[in-house]
């Protein structure tokens, strides 16, 4: 569990009670491990290391600029797919040469934005997108760097939501496609199309599928070089998974063990755009039970936590292993729901939110609890805060950044003014 365990039966985030944190900054609480951070960023970087490549933090997944911010204090990059992503990075101190913009509807509003920050790359995600590019920053007077992203049609067995390396997603160009728009555009003098960018999903545990896809993007990669266009930029972009349930994901240095061999000695500059694999085992949410219910054959643990703070089990039916702070003689063994313990009782974890579909667990095996309880969702650091919303006109909640014996608030919770600031406009 990182630097999440459990303590003479509690639970500890590095050298800080997690119950200590729930007293002092309330509940429903994401609480993040800065060690937890620091330790995948390093794993990732030292397993890639042969490679130099240039790692740009996907902030999408996790994007508090506090963390953004040790993120870049850490030594990396940063990944963008909106204005306001690029804005976060820039208040957190991002070398803009190390800000990759990417996203398949960039508005020219965000174009203009991170033509002013200069950032260092664009990966156009169409050739519409390029031609409105390159006329755009003809008018601007500048010279951009971009990538064209590239559609493998490698499927990545993951969720159909989140798979992005198919022909039929949105995303990108496809392979027979990218050199005609290289012959087209390539020469412009406004934008420098200098590389190709590839990214089949998240989160992807088949390291295969990054073989298939390396294959076919570097035969791309060498067609057009043989047809005399420099490429010098490689982004092979990220999706590698973190463990949600047991250890179902490959290590940093298995994904490096396949992607590794198929660059060296390519005479590239690589680019990684990790995300979930730095972030999700970084942070957890603290929820405390509201109340206990029986109900048509099932028990509900109703929370004070909801769809709203962490939208991935209702949206993709995700796993997240689901757990009481306090155990007792419960001390969980592993992210696993089957549990070897008597005496636990089957329930389903929810919240509430006027919803059905509103719940974080279904028909786990959980340790008796009662109401002021507090439970555990682990796995919490990526694509929970980020895709937090104010549904049913709840709050959102506070965010809080432990490092060893100290935490402290990295985003106040929200209050009932927060929720109607924005509608306070003139009426006319």
């Amino acid at each position: 569990m990182d630097h999440f365990t459990y303590r003479d039966g509690t639970l500890w985030c590095e050298d800080v009670a997690a119950a200590e944190l729930a007293a002092k900054f309330g509940t429903p609480l994401y609480v993040y491990s800065r060690q937890t951070f620091a330790g995948h960023f390093a794993r990732l970087r030292e397993a890639f290391a042969e490679l130099d490549p240039l790692i740009c933090y996907s902030i999408k997944c996790c994007p508090n600029t506090h963390i953004c911010r040790l993120l870049r204090e850490l030594g990396s990059g940063f990944d963008v797919v909106s204005g306001g992503e690029l804005f976060r990075a820039l208040r957190a101190g991002a070398d803009p040469d190390k800000i990759v913009f990417a996203g398949v509807g960039k508005t020219e509003r965000e174009i203009r934005e991170a033509f002013d920050a200069n950032v260092g790359l664009f990966n156009i995600e169409s050739e519409s997108e390029l031609e409105q590019m390159i006329d755009l920053a003809r008018e601007c007077g500048i010279v951009a760097n971009a990538a064209l992203r590239v559609n493998p049609d490698v499927d990545p067995h993951t969720h159909k939501y989140t798979t992005t390396g198919k022909k039929e997603t949105k995303f990108g160009v496809d392979l027979e496609r990218a050199v005609e728009v290289f012959r087209r555009h390539a020469r412009a003098e406004s934008v420098r199309l200098r590389g190709i960018h590839i990214h089949i999903g998240s989160p992807v545990c088949e390291v295969g599928a990054y073989a298939r896809s390396l294959e076919r993007g570097l035969h791309l990669l060498n067609r057009l070089r043989g047809e005399g266009f420099a490429i010098d930029t490689f982004d092979i972009g990220g999706g590698y998974g973190a463990h949600y349930q047991h250890n179902e994901t490959p290590m940093s240095t298995e994904y490096a063990s396949v992607i590794v061999p198929s660059l060296r000695e390519q005479g590239l500059r690589i680019i990684l755009e990790p995300g979930r694999l730095i972030a999700a085992n970084a942070g957890i949410i603290l929820t405390r039970v509201l109340h206990l219910k029986q109900s048509g054959g099932r028990r509900f643990v109703i929370v004070d936590a909801s769809m709203t703070e962490l939208l991935r089990p209702a949206l993709y039916g995700a796993y997240h292993f689901v757990w009481p702070v306090a155990t007792g003689e419960f001390v969980p063994q592993s992210r696993d729901a089957d549990q070897p313990f008597d005496g636990l009782s089957c329930c389903d974890v929810v919240g509430p939110v006027c919803e059905s579909g509103d719940f974080l667990a279904q028909q786990r095996d959980l340790p008796p609890m009662k109401r002021g309880d507090l439970l555990a969702v682990f796995s919490a650091g990526a694509y929970a805060m980020a895709m937090a919303s104010q549904y049913n006109s709840r709050p959102r909640a506070a965010e809080a950044l432990v490092s060893g014996q100290a935490a402290r608030l990295i985003r106040r919770r929200e209050t009932y003014d927060d929720l109607v600031a924005a509608e306070d406009v003139d009426s006319q």
